[in-house]
């Protein structure tokens, strides 16, 4: 702890204190949208450590909300205090806004390209599965959605739909999965729509300022990630690693989390050591020639982190 006023000090401290978990992999933040020291050094504290500017901005601030709070700056506390961040009151189902919750551990989470995937995977057990089809066709999507909703019946596999909100609401599915771009996107009456439906919403978050946007929500749970490099989606951001990823779990602790990202069996212990409740994959199930043998597998590494 010190009481540090020269923002180059500061940001030095804090680096100092953080680079052996985080890496110092960037360039020292030089946009600024305050003159407070504490603000500024952590702004180029957390850009060298390798945080974007969006996400550098986020932490400089709830550093600076920390230490007005504390009554003192402490380079080794990391903030975590959702406050801070100016974040409502946590946790988010207090809300008179918020989704309906789901189980805050969620398990093995399967992501799936047809309903066929998500009827094998849930008779295997797989606890959450999600219906990612992708097609500009309405009628097939409509179908497909309802076909994954008939899929799951009778398993016990809680079935989110990504992206089809309409057809989601309308196949009665338990739940939704948003990208960040689908939810920025909704019109306000949209939002209040899919709420008012009583279906569950799952967001994914790419660090601080997403996490931060997708809590406006108030959804019934957050996917953060990619944690390692991955092949199947292109990224906007690099991956996060496991320390940014324990750092967003306990800002986000009053919310249900999904670790997702280039996740496979030898990887998946690490993720959930983080903290975060549920892990999802993609190809460590349907590119693996016995899906149902990796399913088992990858539910006991998760049984045995609870």
């Amino acid at each position: 702890m010190t009481a540090m006023t020269d923002a180059s000090t500061i940001a030095r401290a804090i680096v100092a204190a953080h680079a052996a978990r985080f890496g110092a992999t960037g360039d020292a933040a030089d946009s600024f949208t305050s003159d407070d020291p504490i603000y500024r050094g952590a702004k180029q504290a957390c850009g060298t450590l390798g945080f974007i500017d969006i996400d550098a901005e986020c932490l400089a601030r709830a550093w600076q909300a920390q230490s007005e709070r504390n009554g003192r700056f402490d380079a080794e506390a990391w903030p975590d205090t959702p406050a801070d961040f100016g974040l409502r009151a946590f946790p988010p189902t207090r809300r008179d806004d918020s989704f309906p919750p789901c189980p805050e551990k969620l398990g093995l989470y399967a992501v799936l390209p047809d309903a066929r995937w998500v009827g094998r995977m849930a008779r295997a057990g797989v606890p959450t599965v999600q219906l990612r089809f992708k097609s500009d066709d309405a009628g097939a999507i409509e179908r497909e959605v309802q076909a994954a909703v008939e899929a799951v019946r009778g398993t016990g596999a809680l079935l989110f739909i990504n992206d089809h909100w309409k057809h989601a609401i309308a196949a009665r599915a338990y739940g939704l999965h948003l990208g960040q771009e689908d939810l920025d996107a909704l019109a306000p009456a949209d939002l209040r729509t899919i709420r008012d439906a009583g279906i569950r919403l799952g967001v994914s978050t790419h660090g601080y300022a997403e996490m931060l946007r997708a809590d406006r929500a108030s959804p019934s749970y957050l996917a953060m990630g990619a944690v390692y490099p991955t092949t199947l989606k292109r990224m906007a951001t690099a991956p996060q690693g496991v320390a940014r990823l324990a750092a967003y779990a306990r800002l986000m602790r009053g919310y249900p989390q999904v670790g997702i990202g280039g996740v496979d069996e030898a990887r998946m212990p690490e993720v959930l050591a983080t903290g975060v409740g549920s892990v999802a994959v993609v190809r460590a199930l349907v590119a693996d020639p016995q899906p149902e043998e990796a399913a088992s597998r990858l539910m006991a590494i998760c049984n045995r982190a609870t």
